[in-house]
């Protein structure tokens, strides 16, 4: 007999209601430590409530709205072109963390900009590990959704998920599975710590891009292998050597490779 945990969760907190359920509130959860920890970095550098709490409206919208064009562009475009109708329909699932990447960095960039009035490298650096450790909770939503679940394994620690809906097989399917939602939040866990590490304590922050570009290779990196473990989001991803994640990957790897060369060639700012 394999060895699996037998994962009956259910994403409802309160039973038959499917709103509030245990995504929104580690979404939320993950929301508020971070900007616990932006706000801490903030006051050490004097900068204004006012400025902060612009930072969380641009932050907030911009995670949302990205990360759900994200699903709709990249993993499911076929099905919404002919629904366009549900794009907005988020309470129903369908996320994408490098959509939410591409406009959490564009929005930073408007807010470096204008309100703040700084370097778009000083506002990425500080906000580097308050984003980590909202992924670590999202991916901890996506555990208790039992979706976006690994390949079906024998390892002893693998999940049967009850509640995972198998498309392909248009049933349910409770077969033992990587938990690759697990390995995620881990990993973006130890992440977010080592960014805190280089922030708090080597004074890092001092050479600018350096954490925003370690940020960036460790995340990605994380995401491209972890990928190897999870089922496929998108038809062409059972067809690809690399599936969507990974291809979407590569290009943040390569620019934070690129940041972090530049900053460990420049000297440290007061």
């Amino acid at each position: 007999m394999i060895l699996a945990i037998n994962w009956t969760v259910s994403s409802e907190i309160i039973e038959g209601w499917r709103t509030p359920n245990w995504y929104g509130l580690l979404f939320v959860s993950g929301l508020i430590i971070g900007y616990f920890v932006i706000k801490r970095m903030f006051q050490k550098e004097n900068i204004s409530n006012e400025l902060l709490d612009k930072l969380v409206m641009y932050t907030v919208l911009a995670t949302i709205i990205g990360a759900r064009l994200g699903h709709v562009f990249f993993y499911d475009w076929e099905h919404y072109s002919q629904h366009p109708e549900q794009i907005i329909m988020i309470w129903k699932g369908g996320l994408a963390s490098h959509g939410a990447a591409i406009a959490i960095l564009i929005s930073l960039y408007l807010y470096a900009k204008y309100p703040l009035k700084k370097p778009f490298l000083w506002i990425l650096d500080r906000m580097a590990a308050p984003i980590a450790i909202g992924a670590t909770f999202i991916r901890l939503g996506n555990l208790m959704n039992q979706e976006i679940v690994g390949h079906v394994t024998n390892v002893p620690w693998a999940f049967k998920f009850q509640r995972y809906y198998n498309e392909t097989l248009g049933d349910y399917d409770a077969l033992p599975r990587h938990p690759s939602q697990l390995y995620e939040a881990l990993i973006y866990l130890i992440i977010f710590g080592v960014l805190l590490f280089l922030f708090w304590k080597r004074n890092l922050w001092q050479k600018p891009g350096f954490i925003f570009g370690t940020f960036l290779i460790l995340v990605f990196t994380a995401r491209f292998f972890i990928e190897f473990t999870k089922e496929g989001q998108t038809a062409r991803d059972f067809e690809l050597v690399l599936n969507t994640g990974q291809l979407l990957s590569i290009p943040f790897v390569l620019a934070g490779c690129i940041i972090l060369i530049r900053s460990i060639k420049t000297k440290k700012t007061a």
